[in-house]
């Protein structure tokens, strides 16, 4: 079966690179002042809420990113099978909320410190200014 919604088959359609780009999710205010940015992409080992659908409330580490299906595991976060065993629920990025980033690649964070010295150079020139 084919989908009729046009931005389903865009998303199909997409490379890697552009699957793995929207993989991302909203940060949550602490992060978000301290970093100056709204959103992230997700990498595994980040601590991940869910705000929206069945799950809501259930918060854990992001254990698995799906790209070819645009949906995440967390841990914790499983349904039971009818045969008694349980398996994990893939869950799309946009219901969760990032409370805790995984921050031991250095490149990630170097980039995330750069953009909030960026946000703090720009307040300070509009502080300056007025």
């Amino acid at each position: 079966m084919k989908t009729t919604k046009p931005k389903l088959q865009r998303i199909s359609q997409s490379s890697f690179a552009m699957r793995a780009k929207s993989m991302t999710a909203h940060l949550s205010k602490d992060l978000r002042d301290q970093y100056g940015r709204r959103s992230v992409g997700l990498r595994k080992g980040d601590t991940v809420t869910v705000t929206r659908g069945d799950y809501k409330g259930h918060e854990g580490k992001v254990s698995g990113i799906m790209t070819s299906e645009g949906r995440i595991t967390i841990e914790g976060v499983t349904m039971k099978k009818m045969d008694g065993t349980t398996k994990p629920v893939m869950i799309s990025p946009s219901k969760v909320m990032v409370t805790k980033l995984d921050l031991s690649d250095k490149d990630r964070k170097r980039r995330l410190e750069g953009k909030k010295s960026k946000v703090k150079d720009d307040d300070e020139k509009e502080k300056e200014s007025d």
